[in-house]
Formats: structure tokens, sequence, C-alpha cells
């Protein structure tokens, strides 16, 4: 429920402010939307290669780009998760995916013929490879966990995105927030643990990846500044994010 409050002594040349909060699920809507408008996404749709990595918020992206509907089984579009309380490659559920490999498209059309280790051969500097993360920090950096000793979808496709300057796009919601991707990725190494709640995981930084977190899918799609203030929540608000929006008021409408 949306509440409209008196206007304040602050408000002023038609700007104002709103405080929203958004579910994870939310957010993930959200960002995706932005994503889909982004220019070098839509450029790449057009000309190019787009390659849509698994995660949960890029099963969103997928449905946006896509127009399809992937709902309830977003866990199946995943390789690696932290769920059932533990890190996972999958939930127990999603043991035996319906979902195929991760989505490739040539201007616009799917390819399911192509691995994308393949597809992604063939990238030049106006492709894209959308790339969820675990973790983002407040310098813009994130990172990826990856249990694997060669890093899994990173490992591959991050030398040959830097080597062409192909687009890196990071959705990821502030849910994932953490002080210093660099700190923790120096901590985390997939053979440094004795102990592991789940499989142990490295955490890899994505290095020049444009990170599209809640605060840049509202100036990509409202055009107003959004502004991180609170996290949390309880019953059914768990990893709930609160923002502040500060725009003319049409906008911030």
């Amino acid at each position: 429920m949306f509440y409209k409050s008196q206007v304040s002594n602050s408000e002023t040349n038609n700007q104002v402010s709103a405080q929203v909060s958004l579910t994870p699920a939310e957010s993930k809507r959200l960002i995706a939307k932005a994503v889909a408008r982004l220019p070098e996404v839509k450029k790449a749709l057009s000309k190019g290669m787009v390659i849509i990595g698994r995660g949960t918020t890029n099963s969103f992206v997928a449905e946006e780009i896509m127009s399809i509907s992937i709902g309830s089984r977003a866990d199946e579009y995943c390789r690696g998760i932290i769920a059932e309380g533990e890190l996972r490659v999958t939930t127990k559920r999603a043991a035996e995916r319906t979902i195929g490999n991760d989505f490739i498209l040539r201007q616009g059309k799917v390819d399911s013929a192509t691995q994308p280790q393949d597809a992604i051969k063939e990238f030049g500097g106006d492709d894209v490879f959308i790339k969820g993360a675990n973790a983002v920090d407040s310098s813009g950096e994130a990172g990826v966990l990856a249990a694997g000793t060669e890093a899994g979808t990173i490992g591959w496709a991050l030398p040959t995105l830097m080597s062409r300057g192909a687009h890196l796009i990071v959705p990821a919601g502030l849910e994932k927030l953490i002080p210093s991707v660099a700190e923790a990725s120096r901590k985390c190494s997939v053979l440094r643990f004795r102990y592991s709640t789940g499989l142990p995981c490295a955490l890899i930084p994505l290095v020049n990846g444009q990170i599209i977190t809640e605060v840049q899918a509202f100036a990509v799609l409202a055009g107003v500044t959004a502004i991180h203030v609170a996290s949390g929540g309880i019953g059914g608000s768990e990893g709930t994010v609160v923002l502040v929006l500060e725009g003319p008021e049409a906008k911030v409408s």
C-alpha cells in the first residue's frame, strides 16, 4: 500500500521523494526490465549475439527479453545457488531440469544448437553476456560464487569477454550487498576451507562488468535517483530492500 503524505518544505521545483520497499522477487523483475532496456542489449539483440547465463535473476531477464514464462521454475535455470540452508549447485526439487542450457540469442532468435562455450568464441565488441552475481559492494564491484576448480561459467567466459571488449552485464539485487568484493574474493577459494555449509566456493570478481542493481534500474526505467536506505524483513519480506526515490513528481509517480 502506498501512502501519500503532505507536501514537505523540501519539495522544490517540483522535485519529490518517495520511499519504496521491494522484495527480492520484485527487485529481480525491476532489474530484468531495466536490462532489457539497455542500449547495448537492444543493439546486440538486433545485430549481434546475447548469452543469458543461468541464475534466478537471469530467469527474469530471459522472460523480459524473450517473452517466455519461467515462473516457479526459476530454480531450474540456475547453476550455483544458495538454497535449503546451503551453498548448492541447484535445489533438490530442480535436480532434474526441464529447462535447457544458457540461452543464446543470435539477432534475437534462440540458438539451441550451439553450446555457450562455443558461441562466446564468436563474440565481438558489441555482443553481450548477461551473468548474475552473488555479491555486490558499494563501490560498484560484483562477484560470483564458483564451486568448480575452473571457476564454472565465468571461468571460461570472463577472459574472452575482457580480451574482446564485449559487454558483461551483471544484474544483481541489493540484498546481495557486502562490504568489499575484493576482500571477500581474497578470503574465498574452493580448496581453502576445512568446513563448509554445502559446497565450498570461491568468489570470482566480475571485472569490468556493468552492474545493474535496483539503483541503476530506477535510473534506466524512470530517470529517478534511488538511494538504498535499509534492508531485511520477516513474514515473506526476507531480503527486502528499502529505497528512497528522488526526482520530478511525474517520474517518481
